[in-house]
Order: C-alpha cells, then sequence, then structure tokens
C-alpha cells in the first residue's frame, strides 16, 4: 500500500473547511440503541438451541427407554408363559390327583394313614374277599410287629402271574412289601434262596453263611415261624429243607443245627385289633393260643392282650345276644342292641367276626335283629361270605 502523502496538519486543515453537520438524536436513544444493538440476539438461534438440545437428549435416553420397554414387554410375556404353564401344570397335576385319589383311597386307608375324617366319611372292607380277585392270585405274608413278640398276616393280590409257581410269585413280589410304611418289622425279602423239589413235596431254604436268622432268639422264632406260616399260607407243602450255602442244614441258637421243619397249617385262633403306630384302622390279627370251639374263642375277642400288645375286636358290636352254627353258617343275634353304630370300628369288628368263623371252618355270617340295616360295607339282611384272607395291602 502506497504511504500517504498528506502530513497531520494537512489532514486537520481539510476536515475543518468542509461543512458541518449536527445529530439531532438524543443522546439517550443512542445508548439505548448502543446497548440494545450488543445484546439483541438472532431469533432463529434460541428455538434452535431448545430443538437441538431436545434431539440430544432423546437420542441419549431413546436405547435406554426402548430397552426398558422392551424388557418390560419380554418380562410380562415370560411371566404369563410361566403362568400359563403354572395353571397347565397344576391343571394336570388335579387330574392326576383326582384319579390318584380316586384309585387309592381305599389303599390309603389300608396303609395307616386314614385318620378319622376318612373312618367318618366311608367304612371300608380290610380283608379280601371273593369278588376282589378277578382273576388274580392271593398272597399272605407274616410280618412281625415292631417287637417281634406277635407275626401278623398281610395279604396281597398278583395279578401279573403269567403261569409262574406260587413260590416264584411269592419270592419275587416280597421285595415290594412296605413293612415299616404299614407300621410294622422290617423284614422282608428274605435272605433266602428257595426252591421246590422235584416232587413238589417240600421247599429248599438254602440261606449263605453270614445269614443274620440265627442272631437272637426273637429273630430265629421269627425267621422259622414266618417261612412255615408262609408256606402253609399259601400252597399245601408240608416239609422244609434248610441248608447253608448248599451244605445241609442250618445253624440256630435255640434249634441247633436244623435240617427240616414241618409245616402245619393251624386254625382255631380267635381274631384281635392290631393297631400300629398312627393308625385309627387295626390289622386284624390272630391270637397265638388257639381255641376248642368258636364260643370261646369270642370269649377271648371280647377282651385286650396287653401283653402283646392286642385289643378287644368284639367291644363296637357288643353285646351278642346268642351266637349258633348251622350247616357251616355261623348266626348272630344283636337283640336289644341299640348301640351298635354304623362305622370303621364297627365294620372291622364286622370282619374280626367273620375271620374267626373262618377259623374254625364256617363259610358264611348271617346276622340277626340287627337296629341298623349295614355296617360299613355289609348288607346285614343277606348271609355274609367269609374273606379269603385278612388285611390286603396293594403292593403292585
Amino acid at each position: 500500500m502506497k504511504k500517504s502523502e498528506w502530513s497531520d496538519r494537512e489532514l486537520e486543515e481539510l476536515l475543518r473547511q468542509m461543512p458541518k453537520m449536527q445529530d439531532h438524536r438524543d443522546p439517550r436513544d443512542i445508548y439505548q440503541n448502543l446497548s440494545l444493538k450488543k445484546r439483541k440476539t438472532k431469533p432463529w438461534l434460541l428455538p434452535g438451541i431448545a430443538a437441538a438440545a431436545a434431539l440430544l437428549l432423546f437420542f441419549i435416553l431413546a436405547p435406554k427407554l426402548m430397552d426398558g420397554t422392551n424388557f418390560t414387554y419380554d418380562q410380562a410375556r415370560e411371566e404369563k408363559s410361566s403362568a400359563n404353564k403354572e395353571m397347565q401344570l397344576a391343571d394336570r397335576d388335579s387330574a392326576v390327583d383326582l384319579k390318584k385319589e380316586d384309585a387309592s383311597s381305599k389303599e390309603q386307608a389300608y396303609s395307616g394313614t386314614a385318620k378319622t375324617d376318612l373312618m367318618k366319611a366311608e367304612s371300608i372292607k380290610t380283608a379280601v374277599y371273593d369278588d376282589d380277585v378277578a382273576g388274580g392270585t392271593v398272597f399272605t405274608y407274616w410280618i412281625p410287629d415292631p417287637q417281634a413278640q406277635i407275626l401278623i398276616p398281610v395279604s396281597t393280590i398278583i395279578h401279573d402271574t403269567q403261569d409262574q409257581s406260587w413260590l416264584t410269585l411269592y419270592t419275587k413280589n416280597m421285595a415290594s412289601l412296605k413293612e415299616v410304611e404299614w407300621g410294622l418289622s422290617d423284614f422282608y425279602p428274605l435272605n433266602v434262596t428257595m426252591e421246590l423239589d422235584k416232587n413238589n413235596s417240600s421247599v429248599m431254604v438254602d440261606v449263605p453263611s453270614d445269614h443274620q436268622y440265627g442272631q437272637g432268639s426273637a429273630n430265629e422264632t421269627s425267621f422259622i415261624n414266618v417261612l412255615k406260616k408262609d408256606i402253609s399260607s399259601n400252597s399245601n407243602i408240608k416239609k422244609i429243607k434248610f441248608s447253608t450255602n448248599g451244605v445241609p442244614g442250618i445253624e440256630l441258637g435255640n434249634y441247633g443245627h436244623l435240617e427240616e421243619a414241618d409245616v402245619v397249617l393251624e386254625k382255631k385262633h380267635a381274631f384281635l385289633f392290631y393297631y400300629p403306630e398312627g393308625s385309627d384302622i387295626p390289622f386284624l390279627t390272630p391270637s397265638v393260643e388257639t381255641f376248642n370251639d368258636i364260643n370261646t374263642a369270642l370269649e377271648a375277642m371280647k377282651t385286650d392282650n396287653a401283653v402283646l400288645g392286642l385289643k378287644s375286636s368284639l367291644l363296637p358290636l357288643m353285646p351278642l345276644h346268642d351266637v349258633s352254627v348251622s350247616d357251616k353258617t355261623l348266626i348272630v343275634s344283636l337283640k336289644g342292641n341299640s348301640s351298635v353304630q354304623n362305622n370303621q370300628q364297627t365294620s372291622s369288628s364286622f370282619e374280626a367276626l367273620l375271620l374267626t368263623a373262618k377259623e374254625f371252618g364256617l363259610e358264611k355270617m348271617v346276622i340277626k335283629d340287627s337296629a341298623i340295616p349295614t355296617i360299613g360295607p355289609f348288607d346285614l339282611s343277606n348271609e355274609i361270605k367269609v374273606p379269603i384272607a385278612p388285611n390286603f395291602r396293594n403292593i403292585q
């Protein structure tokens, strides 16, 4: 840029010679205009900033909001699906439970879990009768009580026989017994090998060398008596032959060296009540002693046997007005007995009477002059056949 040739004095003199100019505005107006110019903001700036801030905030928060929405929806969907599954399972379980309840209510009563409410609702038969068998085979297992003082007969029905021998079915199913659940001693399966001899006239019982049946008087007595009663109840076999690991004979403390034992079917017992712990329904249990006639046996049924833990089985039916026997039929009069009740205790008492009649070779029972028409499932207007076996338990 070319340097100016005018000096400062010359410029000042030149400006004096120019015409004068005056500003007629008020100084305050000038100041105000200057201040507004300094503070004035473009009119589109603030809305733009606000929009930008809102947009920025949206981009920051949108992913979290969308994640939260998706999570809430997915969670709700999962919870709904889970709830639906639970409802379906509950419905299915309810249906199964109803079927199980319908099919097993009788078994619950037998197993000792039935309490007073069931007893009030329906009195049940506890023994096995002709119409229960339905083509199956009845087996009776004798089980010691927890104190090993008495043997209690427990019967079951085996349907899948497949033309197997009674001994095969007997040994095969003993492992399914639920003695502890029933309130009895854990005794089965027996630690033996059992076979029929060639002539089917005896049962060969072989024990291992380390068998436990000689350990204690009660244990070996229970072992021998269980074998005798099991075999006599389920067959016509009359003899047991013992061996130990294939060698003839078995060593027992009370019996010494035992090679054979006779099997005799004992009858003429009186049936009493044995209540396992926690059960309101008794096992119907034969007395240890035998009796010459049924009237003597009925007298024994009126009293408890505290030593063996047996209870009277006739009290719910007492008093019996008259008892007689005619043509293999026990005839019992309840004349004047207005206190007899239709409940489970009386039904069990009625069955004890039937089983005792069976012990003396009787086949039927007739009740006369009863104040009630039925006792549990028994119609007193008809003659009633004696049971096949006592104390039914389902193990299949």
